[in-house]
């Protein structure tokens, strides 16, 4: 975002805009402001608009530190273990004066240097892209529509609105702000947070600290919402001016353990200077930095290569330690054929197309390290408003105690108050048969509010203790701003001529807002008071969670009495019996509430909640509907069948919970017909699991699978009971107060429309908040798991073929008593990097296995190198040996002389054609052996021509697998076609690869080659039937004969019960 953009801040002015305003915005009243920054206090900047400010402003950042930085990336091509070791081996060849091999290792390094610095530098790039999507966001009226956008698009004039928990995104001159506090301890180191004041005015000199009508960017809002206008954007904001001090870098230097009078013992120096030499070397080797698999594998790395230096020595024991170069030759490439050397830059490639393909499916990647957790996943807490649902509600219907319950009709717009019919009953929602939809018969609004004050009382709490702006444009489009529960109750108030902007923002308001109470997690309610103009009395409106709007109530209307009757017991039963009427119809419903108030409001002093929000007369409850995804029941089924348990963590009352977790799948659709104890099992409210303390939590045999009215620190206590039963848990969260548990499980997930706070508590970020993105998530994340032990298995088994061949040929003796090479050096190196490197990445890129998503969640204790991963590496490498021995063998004693000749490690005679010619036969097996065994690794189990098995392509369909990943079939290919040209051309194939070019010997080749197919077949064959046997034993063998939802829910049911095909065995 760039330095070459940089403004010159010489001129710039504390307090002012990019482009300077007549005085510092904080001098201007906020009028002013706004039409000095040419901002539309309704609809904002058009988009075409914002463009053309952003081309003239530049990006709303205070630039980077440099971004994708080649120079660093090319060092860590250079400085890591595996080059340090082709380094040392490119010295030593060097040293001995075997300049052929000396100049391979040469061409080695460089090729892996290059190709790692492209595809690193590639992968640097793709990642700088994901960390601006992940960056914070937000949100701005365009084209009078509530936009999320990232930050940096923020341009002066935009009308920006603000919430708790979100990141400020600019400087902004503040228009409204109810009980709005920010956090400015960046910007002023003022500890306690600040509250503002949008009528404020201030003089130009006011120091920052003191500017109560600005929200400043950076700043975190602590408390409340405000609407405002950006005047400042990127260096123009106060954060730019110390956007040098935020840069600073730490300093990797351990420090000096000192006393507490400064002093400093000696020994604590050489301590610190120690730490120091340890970090220093650990960062070098890759031990100590990067994800939790980076650093194994490179622990890995250090391992083979303290393998490659033991092989090294018993190659010298084995020729008496004698100081030959050709056997010097021959140590070093016996060393360097135990390296892996794309080891590190195909994990760091794999990586980066996992991100990139994970963005494509809506899903934002902040930790790598979650990459590597999502394949474990066995438990996903999910929210169910915008995540499982649309999140697009509709207040279907409305319950007046005193006169009857409202509904509306069918509507496609949820935002058009004038579409969908009106109707009434004068029957409570308990005492209706909603099937029967003859009763109602539509009205006008006219005439339902006609002598009707209840309504007219309901209807003030709807519109006006509600945030949402929902208004008709020039063109006669309807736009909504707002929460969506907020949004479908204030058009439901419209439906009735009741809207908000009516009442409050013409030349007259009716109705003057005094003071906000928030909606509170904790409390579970949000209350205004209002001034009525006219009359000058003062009124709290309340809606809320009915469990807790009941109970700060003491006085009901009913029927058509003048006086209010007083809230009983018995009359809190009844609403409640009528909101499980409603909650039963899959609603989620919210109560209503006022009262006149007698108290006064000042400016700064803070008035008593709980005061206000008591003796409250109630109004009535708003049912919501809000439609499950249509995605949503398909990926909690999928789920189940990955053997991963979905639980819906909800603030809705457990009838609207119960109801939508039934059609999602999370619960079994037999509900009705279940017994009370394993119904209660399932289904639990937050009270009922907070009063249980941890050891309870443990005895229960099972964890509920829906917990309603869930409040931040359930979902905390729901974390730590999955990790006390060793699960692996993900959870999904979009607030402020949900960041401790995002932060405690295994794997966060943050919604791209919740707050900032909960954004950077997150693994990783749902673009669409829609629950199947998970379920994408979580396939990318085995897919990557699996691609990297295909490439893996890939690369030691080579490793392991290849330094047993070479360290079983130090049997074969010469008549000097020297080992002559199965392979010469630069045979090996070529093996390393052609046929090992290139089709490594093409692994890499692998598309996801048929049965991903059948198979249990993995096990991240034993990670990628499971039991079944090490046998194949010692199978694999061990069947490749003997092939590539025997072809050696054959072609030297079988159809030769046996003649190993003298010096045949060296050069070329007529004594050592033999020797030459089964080189180049054993070569070429290895190269087609290793080339062969990467198709082989695509999928573990599968045999490489049934690859697909739904597939009716019998005998074809390995050409379409082979097809599919091109970048491996290239990569193969290339293999197969540049073993020719060293092989035949003279010079290049006796002078530097010390092979001879072969004609019959191709029989053995093509032989060995199908023996090589026969081998890895019949082994996985075998692997197979043992798998299929141990399910059986398990019981998982007949998964799929099984109704997926009785194998799923069968632990929470009193008794087992067998499907038809369990019980015909």
């Amino acid at each position: 975002m760039g330095k070459k953009n940089q403004p010159s801040l010489e001129s710039h002015v504390s307090g002012q805009s990019n482009k300077p305003l007549s005085r510092p915005a904080h001098a201007l009243s906020y009028g002013q402001v706004i039409e000095e920054t040419k901002c539309d206090p309704e609809d904002g900047l058009t988009l075409a608009e914002a463009k053309s400010r952003h081309d003239e402003y530049g990006p709303n950042d205070i630039g980077n530190e440099g971004g994708v930085q080649p120079g660093k990336i090319l060092l860590r091509q250079v400085a890591n273990a595996m080059t340090l070791v082709l380094i040392l081996g490119m010295a030593v060849s060097f040293a001995i004066k075997s300049w052929i091999e000396g100049g391979v290792v040469t061409a080695i390094i460089i090729l892996n240097v290059v190709i790692g610095f492209w595809q690193e530098f590639n992968a640097e790039k793709t990642m700088s892209s994901l960390r601006s999507l992940s960056s914070p966001t937000a949100s701005a009226v365009r084209d009078g529509k509530t936009e999320t956008i990232p930050t940096v698009e923020i341009v002066p004039g935009d009308l920006v609105e603000m919430k708790s928990g979100d990141t400020v995104p600019a400087d902004v001159r503040l228009i409204e702000a109810v009980n709005f506090e920010t956090d400015e301890a960046l910007l002023t180191g003022e500890s306690l947070p600040v509250l503002k004041d949008a009528d404020a005015t201030f003089e130009d000199d006011t120091g920052p600290g003191d500017r109560l009508n600005v929200a400043f960017s950076s700043s975190t809002v602590t408390k409340g919402r405000a609407r405002g206008v950006v005047f400042a954007t990127g260096m123009y904001t106060e954060i730019g001016t110390i956007a040098a001090a935020l840069r600073q870098k730490g300093s990797r230097r351990r420090p000096v353990k000192r006393k507490p009078d400064g002093s400093a013992k000696p020994h604590r120096y050489a301590q610190a200077w120690t730490l120091t030499a340890t970090d220093a070397i650990g960062h070098f080797l890759g031990v100590n930095v990067g994800t939790p698999l980076q650093k194994k594998l490179s622990r890995l790395a250090l391992l083979l290569f303290g393998i490659a230096v033991i092989c090294a020595i018993i190659v010298m024991a084995a020729n008496s330690f004698v100081g030959e170069q050709d056997v010097i030759i021959y140590a070093v490439a016996t060393g360097l054929s135990m390296i892996p050397a794309s080891l590190i830059v195909v994990l760091t490639i794999t990586m980066a197309a996992g991100t990139k393909r994970m963005v494509e499916r809506h899903v934002i990647v902040r930790n790598l390290k979650s990459l590597e957790a999502l394949g474990a996943v066995t438990d996903i807490c999910s929210d169910k408003t915008g995540t499982l649902t649309q999140g697009k509600m509709v207040a279907k219907k409305a319950w007046i105690p005193a006169k009857g319950t409202y509904s509306v009709g069918t509507t496609d717009s949820p935002f058009n108050p004038t579409v969908g019919d009106l109707s009434f009953t004068a029957k409570p929602p308990r005492q209706i048969d909603f099937n029967n939809t003859n009763e109602d018969k539509p009205q006008t609004y006219e005439e339902l509010l006609e002598n009707n004050q209840h309504l007219v009382e309901y209807l003030k709490v709807a519109s006006l203790a509600n945030l949402a702006h929902v208004h008709e444009t020039h063109n006669g489009d309807w736009n909504a701003r707002g929460d969506p529960t907020e949004i479908a109750i204030q058009v439901f108030a419209s439906r009735f001529d009741w809207n908000r902007l009516k009442y409050m923002q013409n030349d007259n308001p009716q109705w003057k807002q005094l003071a906000e109470f928030p909606f509170d997690s904790d409390v579970k309610k949000m209350s205004v008071i209002f001034e009525e103009v006219k009359s000058g009395e003062k009124h709290v409106f309340t809606k809320g969670a009915v469990e807790r709007i009941i109970y700060s109530c003491d006085s009901i209307y009913h029927g058509d009495g003048v006086e209010p009757q007083e809230m009983t017991d018995e009359t809190r039963e009844d609403i409640l019996r009528n909101m499980e009427a409603l909650a039963s119809l899959g609603l989620r419903v919210l109560a209503l509430a006022s009262k006149r108030w007698e108290g006064t409001v000042t400016k700064g002093e803070e008035i008593d909640r709980n005061g206000v929000e008591e003796h409250l007369t109630f109004r009535g409850l708003v049912g919501l509907y809000d439609p499950p995804r249509p995605e949503s029941a398909r990926s909690v089924r999928q789920c189940q069948k990955a053997g991963i348990q979905v639980h819906m963590l909800t603030g809705d009352h457990p009838g609207t919970a119960r109801a939508i977790a039934g059609e999602v799948g999370i619960l079994p659709s037999n509900m009705s017909t279940l017994s009370k104890d394993v119904a209660d099992a399932m289904v639990m409210t937050a009270t009922q699991f907070d009063k249980l303390s941890d050891d309870e939590i443990d005895n229960l045999p099972l964890l509920p699978l829906v917990i309603a009215r869930c409040a931040p620190n359930t979902k905390v206590r729901m974390i730590d009971a999955l990790h006390r039963r060793k699960c692996f848990a993900a959870m999904t969260g979009d607030g402020v107060n949900d960041s401790p548990s995002l932060k405690r499980a295994d794997v966060g997930i943050g919604m791209g429309t919740g707050s900032d706070v909960a954004k950077d508590a997150s693994d990783i970020v749902l673009t669409d908040d829609n629950f199947a993105s998970i379920l994408n998530a979580i396939e990318e994340g085995r897919r990557m798991f699996d691609n990297i032990q295909k490439f893996v298995l890939h690369l030691l088994a080579q490793n392991i073929s290849q330094a047993c061949t070479l360290l079983i040929g130090l049997a074969f003796k010469d008549s000097s008593n020297t080992s002559v090479f199965p392979l010469s050096p630069v045979e090996v190196m070529w093996i390393i990097m052609i046929t090992s490197g290139i089709p490594d990445m093409g692994l890499g890129f692998e598309v996801a296995a048929p049965d991903i998503l059948v198979r249990p969640p993995q096990d991240l204790k034993r990670g990628i190198f499971t039991l079944e991963i090490m046998v194949d590496m010692v199978v694999y490498g061990v069947w490749v040996t003997i092939l590539c021995l025997c072809s050696f063998v054959l072609v030297l004693y079988a159809w030769g002389d046996g003649n190993l000749g003298s010096n045949c490690n060296d050069s070329y005679s007529a004594d050592c054609d033999t020797v030459f010619r089964a080189r180049a036969t054993c070569f070429a097996c290895l190269t087609w052996f290793s080339l062969f065994l990467a198709w082989q690794m695509v999928d573990l189990r599968r045999s490489f021509f049934r690859m697909q098995p739904g597939s009716k392509k019998y005998f074809t369909q390995w050409m379409f697998d082979v097809w599919r990943n091109k970048f491996l079939f290239f990569a193969i290919m290339a293999g197969f076609i540049t073993i020719f040209p060293v092989l035949y051309i003279p010079v290049i194939n006796d002078y530097v690869f010390k092979h001879k070019g072969i004609s019959w010997e191709w029989g053995i080749v093509f032989i060995a080659t199908i023996l090589f197919f026969l081998g890895v077949e019949s082994w996985k064959w075998g692997k197979r039937v043992f798998f299929r046997r141990r399910d059986a034993k398990k019981g998982t063998g007949r998964r799929g004969s099984i109704d997926l939802e009785q194998r799923v829910f069968s632990r929470y049911m009193s008794t087992g019960v067998s499907s038809d095909d369990e019980e015909k065995r």
